[in-house]
């Protein structure tokens, strides 16, 4: 009970109503489905349980005990991933998905976390006997295996998502300016390269981004629709379950990756304010749980989650917006989808172990 107390309570809150408000949105959009026998709401109802269990569990255990395991996890991780390669389920064109049942396993969203854990394992570890130089080396090494198999899926957008966690982590653990320069330049001449490897969906996908209306009726339909959701719900809103965009089932894909569109039609511009304030308070207490690590890999944990949860909002929310190329990327904690559900949740539940286990009052 003493432990439960040393939980960051301003966290907790943020999280529980970001959970509620993306209950109640997909409710309102999942009540039109008939004769579904376990409809989005229900399946999200689920997975925010044994979410929530998870983060319970993770909080009350030590975090630093996950060192001992990270190298195990990215083993298993890698081979997952590559056995999904070959045998996973195939949804909208990538093959990303494990079948249990009715529900539809993603181990990209847990790849996302076990990265985490390991690249803030061997950052810490590694410090103090490796140069700057070699340990970027390595990384970039450990960390290419895991992308490449992920864009043999192909995911570009949770590729980029790891991409950026890496990047985050890496700078953070002392990475110099000169270094830095490099990577960036490396990374502009591998991504103007990276458009022959591409598919054409997703070159599709980029194309919009630039110009959408070039194909209004096809590749460019799902962006606009958006727009158009996100601009019609004015200031107030049209009201919770009253969106014309998403409830008329014009606005596709509207419980993953385009549900800040519904917020947005349904909640208004002020709705939408709340929401990104809650990330933002979310994304602020995170920051300081790893200000108040105990040690060098709590912190590097911590600026891994944040890291990984910041991009997937900004991907989110820009793609919804029609400045952000459309990634598949989930919004955290609102975006329908069991496995970005559970591992986001219990990656908070690491956030608030380090936090009950920092050596200095907030």
């Amino acid at each position: 009970m003493k432990n439960f107390l040393k939980l960051d309570w301003i966290l907790a809150i943020a999280v529980f109503s970001l959970l509620a408000v993306g209950l109640m949105t997909l409710y309102s959009i999942s009540s039109t489905e008939i004769g579904a026998q376990l409809n989005h709401f229900e399946k999200q109802l689920t997975s925010v349980a044994i979410g929530l269990l998870l983060m319970l569990f993770f909080s009350a255990y030590d975090y630093r005990v996950f060192i001992t395991y990270s190298t195990k996890f990215y083993f298993l991780t890698i081979t997952i991933l590559s056995l999904l390669v070959v045998w996973g389920t195939t949804i909208r064109g990538t093959t990303g998905w494990i079948g249990v049942g009715s529900f539809n396993i993603q181990p990209v969203e847990m790849t996302k976390v076990v990265m985490i854990i390991f690249l803030a394992s061997f950052l810490s570890k590694k410090k103090t006997h490796l140069s700057v130089v070699v340990r970027t080396v390595a990384s970039i090494v450990l960390v290419f295996v895991p992308v490449m198999l992920i864009l043999k899926q192909p995911d570009f957008g949770s590729a980029a998502v790891i991409i950026g966690i890496w990047a985050g982590m890496l700078f953070v653990s002392g990475l110099n300016k000169r270094v830095l320069a490099s990577l960036i330049l490396a990374g502009v001449l591998a991504s103007s390269t990276g458009w022959f490897i591409l598919k054409d969906y997703q070159k599709e996908r980029l194309m919009n981004f630039v110009s959408p209306e070039r194909d209004p009726r096809g590749s460019g339909y799902n962006v606009i629709q958006s727009i158009v959701a996100v601009g019609s719900g004015g200031i107030w809103g049209k009201g919770l379950g009253h969106g014309s965009q998403s409830q008329l089932n014009f606005l596709p894909e509207k419980h993953t990756d385009f549900i800040f569109a519904v917020f947005a039609e349904e909640l208004g511009f002020a709705g939408a304010a709340i929401i990104l304030g809650l990330f933002g308070i979310l994304l602020y207490r995170i920051k300081e749980s790893a200000r108040l690590a105990r040690d060098n890999f709590g912190y590097l944990l911590a600026v891994g989650i944040g890291t990984m949860l910041f991009l997937q909002i900004l991907v989110n929310v820009g793609m919804n917006i029609g400045v952000a190329p459309v990634a598949g990327v989930p919004l955290p904690l609102l975006s329908y989808g069991g496995s970005s559900m559970i591992s986001v949740l219990a990656s908070l539940g690491i956030i608030q172990s380090i936090y009950m286990r920092r050596i200095k009052s907030s």
